[in-house]
């Protein structure tokens, strides 16, 4: 199965060093994908430039989803494209 694929500002990271997963462009990747976000859930997420897998949790200190990546595995891509791009009309 593949892994869904949302958007994530790799600037907004929280003390730990999880993204928050509250952006607007996370938000529209959800809803436009009909995700609903779990603990447990792995993700793949991607920014301009960037491109990490992530593991879901909830962060009870923050009441906010975040997801752990391995900042050593972080994937700099070359003209990654948003996936809303693709959609056709």
């Amino acid at each position: 199965m593949r892994r869904a694929r949302v958007f994530a500002d790799f600037h907004n990271a929280d003390p730990q060093g999880r993204l928050r997963l509250n952006c607007i462009g996370t938000l529209e990747d959800l809803a436009r994908q009909q995700i609903t976000l779990r603990d447990g859930q792995l993700l793949t997420l991607y920014s301009e430039e960037l491109e990490a897998d992530g593991l879901v949790r909830h962060s009870v200190e923050e009441n906010v989803w975040v997801a752990l990546i391995d900042w050593n595995a972080i994937r700099h891509q070359e003209n990654l494209v948003s996936q809303t791009e693709f959609q056709t009309p």
